[in-house]
């Protein structure tokens, strides 16, 4: 059998939606060894260098017996086939505002690069898959998909003290997860925010920084949490109304397909890739209609009956998607390379 090795950089990261995909494909592979930079846990030190010259330069030759997979949309460029790499959008063609002048031309320079190397290009959803063939002018056959997984939010145990830490009443406040990144559209929910504080209700944000675009719009109800647990933010899910998923562009939707596997009922912007993940399971609006979004909030408070269907519509389509499986397909559409 060819030795498996898989590209350890995403170790050596802050933990985003590309991060947890690596490590939990990385996890569901254990006869896979993972290679890292020097200094790094987790996986078989190589090399001498750190971050981009220790995966342009000293990757490669350190995986040269065997199958290299690249799970977080970098790959060396001089390797030529016998790798995979996973690229988990076409942000930045489609929402270049959400990035640096330097990472942009960097990261457009490099997927081009790697269509045209022998590299077996892959990604997590049909959306992204034809938003990339699109931008690198390819076949979108040349592109396979690797859907991700939720489970994972079960493996602590619900850490409830954050409710009281924030003040928080079970089913007393919607969830929102993100960052401030243009694309994710957290302006949207300022109208929601107001209607909850009407409501007695509270908008809790997990992993935005703070909270000054909703007290710039007045809305008081809006209460920032920073980056939280896993653990917390299981128990975050299990207790909420509902979560608010706002964005305007997202390759897969990590949070929402955590939410249902929770039983938190989603309303959720209908962009990228959410509908194709989604499907009937969640509650929708324009995410350029933030009044939509306040009308799909406002009849979820007045109906307890539709909360939990969604709830349970959520959990069914949440089994569709493990670790394991995915895991899977992506070793065997890696096999092209």
């Amino acid at each position: 059998m060819t030795p498996l090795f898989i590209n350890g950089r995403y170790l050596t990261q802050a933990l985003t939606g590309v991060q947890r995909f690596c490590r939990e494909i990385a996890a569901s592979l254990p006869q896979a060894t993972i290679l890292t930079p020097p200094g790094i846990e987790g996986g078989t030190a190589t090399g001498r260098r750190q971050g981009q010259a220790w995966e342009q330069w000293e990757l490669a030759p350190a995986a040269r017996a065997g199958l290299l997979l690249n799970l977080g949309n970098t790959a060396p460029l001089f390797r030529r086939g016998r790798q995979a790499v996973v690229i988990h959008d076409a942000g930045v063609f489609d929402t270049p505002e959400s990035y640096s002048r330097a990472f942009r031309l960097w990261y457009r320079a490099l997927h081009y690069s790697l269509a045209r190397n022998g590299t077996r290009l892959l990604t997590v959803s049909e959306f992204s898959r034809s938003r990339l063939a699109h931008h690198l002018r390819l076949d979108p056959a040349r592109i396979g998909v690797v859907a991700e997984g939720g489970e994972h939010i079960f493996r602590n145990p619900a850490e409830t003290a954050i409710l009281a830490e924030h003040g928080l009443q079970p089913g007393r406040y919607a969830l929102a997860v993100g960052t401030q990144a243009a694309h994710k559209n957290l302006a949207a929910l300022q109208g929601a925010a107001s209607l909850l504080e009407q409501h007695g209700m509270t908008l809790a944000l997990a992993g935005a920084r703070d909270a000054s675009v909703f007290r710039a719009a007045g809305a008081g109800a809006a209460r920032p949490l920073g980056r939280v647990s896993d653990a917390a933010l299981r128990a975050l899910y299990e207790n909420a109304l509902c979560l608010l998923f706002p964005s305007r562009y997202e390759g897969f939707g990590l949070p929402p397909l955590e939410a249902m596997w929770c039983g938190c009922p989603v309303i959720a912007g209908r962009a990228g890739a959410l509908p194709e993940v989604l499907g009937d399971a969640a509650l929708w609006f324009a995410p350029d209609d933030p009044a939509g979004l306040a009308s799909q909030l406002a009849t979820l408070i007045a109906e307890p009956a539709l909360r939990q269907r969604m709830a349970d519509a959520g959990r069914a389509r949440a089994q569709h998607y493990s670790w394991p499986a995915a895991a899977a397909r992506l070793l065997q559409l890696a096999q092209d390379a």
